[in-house]
């Protein structure tokens, strides 16, 4: 996949001029390959927010440089805005308007036919749940179902980048789900998505990526199962047994069959290890065990979490 987003030590301070220098950004480098969704995490006042505005053409950088399929986001910001969607955290809406007036006006200033804007309108308002509300007026609405109509205008023009600032925040669960259910179907439809949350279970569960950022550095970049095996190390294996074994552990796991098994607790009847190759290890352990006439109960593993990985890294700050 080639990279639709580019960003090359991007920086941003705020406060000049004989003012306090506040450094928002500092020296940020990614790359966002076409139809992936990077999930951007960090604690409050990490520096996303200021990312997302500078890669939507909102806010100029102080320095560095940002692509949006090939387009700078400084020189060309026009054109970066008509390819980009962007649901803010806080979203403003035109409350007079009707949700349908309201999609259709946003409709013409993106440039679509008007049977076009209407018709994808229609089926996003369908999409999630609130057609029977296209003609209400949009200061009737729940703050959930606001969210959802600022979702749809950011989808409206079917953008080849969206950026989510927590586009759940303010949804019932039944709501988030239908939110991920559309980033995983624009994700299928080669767009891609640029998702700020703190809700950690959307990260893990709708991004191909996770960048965490802090005090406006990158700090950690990978998959989550990586980020997890790179800072927490393998996940915890449990074994239990029905009886005592009848002889030391040690016995088992010095033997070549156990080699790059790492104890961190036991008893008579129950070992708990990191291995970082389980797929050969764990066979080899325990037929040993069955050779040695262990009544094996069960044998689970304990995955580490990504808050673990989250609050390692933040609270290192």
């Amino acid at each position: 996949m080639e990279t639709l987003i580019a960003v090359e030590n991007l920086t941003k301070r705020f406060g000049s001029n004989g003012g306090r220098e506040h450094l928002a950004v500092s020296n940020l480098n990614l790359q966002v390959r076409e139809g992936e969704v990077l999930g951007l995490l960090g604690p409050n006042g990490a520096g996303k927010t200021t990312t997302v505005r500078m890669l939507t053409s909102i806010l100029r950088p102080t320095a560095g440089r940002a692509t949006v399929a090939g387009h700078d986001v400084v020189q060309e910001p026009r054109y970066v805005r008509s390819i980009v969607g962007h649901l803010t955290e806080f979203p403003g809406l035109y409350l007079r308007m009707k949700a349908r007036e309201y999609l259709d006006f946003y409709g013409e200033l993106y440039g679509m036919e008007t049977h076009a804007r209407r018709e994808r309108a229609d089926a996003l308002l369908a999409q999630f749940g609130i057609a029977d509300a296209r003609d209400r007026r949009l200061s009737e609405f729940s703050k959930g179902m606001r969210q959802k109509v600022a979702l749809i205008r950011s989808m409206l023009h079917s953008p080849r980048a969206l950026f989510l600032d927590e586009p759940t925040s303010a949804m019932d669960p039944h709501s988030a789900k239908q939110v991920r259910d559309a980033v995983a179907q624009l994700r299928g439809q080669g767009h891609t998505v640029f998702l700020c949350t703190h809700n950690l279970y959307e990260a893990e569960t709708l991004a191909d990526r996770l960048a965490l950022i802090r005090r406006g550095e990158l700090i950690a970049l990978g998959s989550a199962q990586e980020l997890k095996t790179k800072f927490l190390g393998a996940p915890l294996i449990e074994i239990r047994l029905a009886k005592p074994l009848g002889q030391a552990w040690a016995t088992l796991l010095d033997a070549p069959s156990a080699t790059q098994v790492r104890v961190q607790e036991f008893s008579e009847n129950h070992l708990v290890y990191q291995t970082p190759n389980p797929a050969a290890t764990n066979p080899r352990l325990l037929k040993a065990l069955n050779d040695a006439g262990a009544d094996i109960v069960t044998v689970s593993a304990t995955e580490q979490s990504l808050e673990q990985v989250y609050l390692k890294l933040v609270e290192n700050a």
